[in-house]
């Protein structure tokens, strides 16, 4: 079938996705040159101009309210309007922080406005595609080249800097989040699924997790509590994916092991 996915590329999920699909499917990779998000009749018309079957939107901008929220709402538009199935990315930042993990029937409440932008994209598309998937998913890295992993190898190297010890998310590798999405697209899932990394991990045990893998010190990295900053944002948001191991064939690691030591 044909994948048309947003932020295949340059982004840094979107060009996994067409790789893990492109092996099966007749992929479609579009970036901002092909259409501005923002531009709800460019993007009708480069959906009218393929016609996939599904659409998987990962394309984002973080401190971009046209881009994350209303982008997602012409995407949406449009793939309804050529009988597409959707795939939208969103995350957990939707939530404000908790001592639990969250399951899909939890409540929004995001706290920034990045996760104001995600649940307003999450409704836009539910209301345009009702047999849409809303994939929410955690910290994403795994294959080196994620800016987690390169803020960790600049810190333990001697950089400025602190990973906070109290915040605590669920790390998903690229890779095994590319999968589970190609697979989503072939599937009837729809509504929300949390597909988040299997072990929640503090962004300081992460770093700790990198720095080991690639060799360095992990005692090099200093601690710090996000709960002490003006504005700190969600701290405590592990998703709970228990629906999706039920779903999904494809499992979603946790960070201690998809992180462990390379073989010397």
């Amino acid at each position: 079938m044909r994948i048309l996915v947003t932020g295949g590329r340059t982004g840094y999920l979107g060009r996994r996705v067409v790789a893990a699909a492109e092996a099966t499917h007749d992929v479609v990779a579009v970036g901002s040159a092909d259409a501005d998000v923002r531009d709800e009749a460019a993007v009708r018309a480069l959906v009218e101009r393929h016609r996939p079957a599904v659409i998987v939107h990962t394309a984002y901008v973080q401190d971009d309210w046209e881009v994350t929220a209303t982008g997602a709402a012409h995407v949406a538009r449009a793939a309804a309007g050529v009988g597409a199935r959707l795939v939208l990315v969103s995350s957990d930042v939707v939530f404000g922080g908790s001592d639990r993990p969250y399951t899909e029937a939890a409540p929004t409440d995001p706290v920034s406005s990045y996760g104001r932008a995600k649940v307003a994209a999450e409704t836009e598309a539910l209301a345009a595609c009702p047999g849409a998937v809303v994939a929410r998913t955690s910290l994403i890295l795994g294959d080196g080249a994620s800016k987690h992993e390169q803020l960790v190898r600049a810190l333990a190297t001697g950089a400025e800097g602190v990973l906070f010890e109290d915040e605590r998310r669920c790390p998903v590798h690229v890779g095994d989040l590319a999968t589970a999405l190609v697979e989503l697209a072939g599937n009837d899932v729809r509504g929300l699924l949390h597909v988040g990394g299997g072990e929640p991990t503090s962004r300081l045990e992460l770093g700790r997790l990198i720095a080991r893998r690639d060799g360095l010190d992990a005692g090099a990295l200093r601690p710090g509590r996000r709960a002490d900053l003006a504005d700190p944002g969600p701290i405590d948001v592990r998703l709970d994916s228990a629906l999706a191991a039920t779903l999904l064939a494809t499992r979603l690691r946790g960070a201690s092991e998809f992180l462990a030591p390379r073989p010397r």
